[in-house]
């Protein structure tokens, strides 16, 4: 019996023209983000809604850098590689904003597949026209200046290929790019050969105390605790996720995901808050400056 798809045939190309469709656009992507409003590094379930809560406000340019080829990070699956995904309310709010269907079992909520959510929120994320996801990139180190106000401060992540970034023992030096960034929300996870790596460069800096690392499981403290403690921990940084439980010893929650989501969601709004104080500091330069410009020069 025929099918439809008889006898079909693709439009014909160069492929000269494939290489220069794909160079063309990342390399400009690349130089348009050089510089950002917001770096979001780690694209896991807390990254990708903090993408997705800045997705909202589009005059923001922003970049997430992860270093995995597939974002989305431990959330593809739920616990012990089970395929449901329980989300503990009020998180559920997110999936209601985003018609991602589920059952309702009275304290929680449960997604039949998380892979379902977690391909629907990396949609928008992806479909919003002020985010940029790079993927298959590490965050190497990070960009640190230091001001009379401000202190030490982030200004940005130092970047790589993440297979360069993996095999920088063995070859000769590899020197890295940057993207510098107002914020940084520094959403790498949990210890790991990659994970908790903001808290721990602020660590080695000396930005911060000695990482802890996360506790033991206890859902009911953990989850609380983790969107609590989302906050910027030094200027132009803000951490949230379980890279929250790394810097501050709180216990893990396992199998559950609802702190993850409002931690993210939580993180784009102390980003917004930290941008909105750096625009007010920098008006109030510009007219302390404004002022002394204006003075009669005195004679001596």
């Amino acid at each position: 019996m025929a099918t439809p798809f008889d006898g079909f045939k693709f439009e014909s190309i160069r492929e000269s023209q494939i290489s220069r469709a794909m160079t063309q656009r990342y390399f400009q992507d690349l130089h348009d983000h050089a510089e950002v409003d917001v770096v979001i590094v780690g694209a896991g379930s807390a990254g990708l809604s903090c993408a997705y809560e800045l997705s909202k406000y589009p005059d923001l340019r922003v970049a997430i850098i992860e270093q995995g080829v597939a974002p989305g990070g431990g959330a593809w699956l739920g616990g012990q590689l089970f395929s449901a995904m329980c989300i503990r309310k009020p998180a559920h709010k997110l999936m209601d904003e985003l018609e991602v269907p589920y059952d309702d079992e009275g304290s929680f909520v449960v997604v039949k597949h998380a892979a379902l959510m977690t391909s629907t929120l990396l949609s928008k994320v992806l479909a919003a026209p002020n985010i940029k996801l790079f993927n298959a990139t590490a965050a190497e180190d990070l960009i640190v200046k230091q001001d009379e106000t401000r202190g030490k401060y982030v200004a940005g992540a130092v970047t790589n290929w993440t297979l360069v970034s993996l095999n920088h023992d063995t070859q000769m030096c590899m020197d890295p790019n940057v993207i510098e960034a107002k914020v940084m929300v520094s959403s790498c996870g949990h210890d790991g050969p990659m994970g908790a790596a903001g808290v721990k460069r602020l660590a080695r800096l000396g930005m911060v105390e000695k990482t802890p690392g996360m506790g033991a499981l206890d859902m009911n403290s953990a989850e609380d605790a983790v969107v609590d403690r989302t906050r910027e921990i030094v200027p132009g940084m803000v951490i949230c996720g379980m890279e929250v439980a790394e810097l501050d010893g709180c216990p893990r929650m396992g199998p559950t995901f609802g702190a993850m989501f409002m931690s993210g969601q939580k993180a784009a709004h102390v980003a917004l808050n930290s941008l909105r104080r750096q625009q007010e500091a920098a008006q109030e330069a510009a007219q302390e400056e404004s002022k002394e410009e204006g003075k009669p020069l005195v004679a001596a």
